[in-house]
């Protein structure tokens, strides 16, 4: 049974940075896509990056380019999001999803929906102050 952990968010000012980590356990696919993903009070869950896990190939929302930068560390069976130059319009639950066996990898558009993502972590809370 795959479980995803996230841990890492908190409070900062604006301008400041977070890890968030996601620790997978029994995920066991040779290539699939890891993702972040958050969702603001009152505002739909949106994509913000993703990995696709053999090749490391990754992408990420507009909102979030250049900043924040996706990794795993296949060792530790973790997937990393650092946050730079944090924004209080980052501030939200964040959510780190997989999907299940995808040999090939899927079109941009369709990697950071929600749609392809089966296993999804409980979130970690990120509140960036002005």
């Amino acid at each position: 049974q795959v479980q995803l952990v996230e841990s890492g968010g908190g409070s900062v000012q604006a301008g400041g940075s977070l890890r968030l980590s996601c620790a997978a356990s029994g995920y066991t696919y040779s290539s699939g896509y890891m993702g972040w993903f958050r969702q603001a009070p009152g505002k739909e869950r949106e994509g913000v990056a993703c990995l696709y896990t053999s090749g490391g190939s990754t992408y990420y929302a507009d909102s979030v380019k250049g900043r924040f930068t996706i990794s795993q560390d296949n060792v530790k069976n973790t997937v990393y999001l650092q946050m730079n130059s944090l924004r209080p319009e980052d501030t939200a639950m964040y959510y780190c999803a997989a999907t299940t066996l995808l040999r090939t990898p899927v079109s941009v558009s369709w990697s950071l929906r929600e749609a392809i993502y089966r296993y999804w972590g409980q979130g970690t809370q990120v509140t960036v102050s002005s």
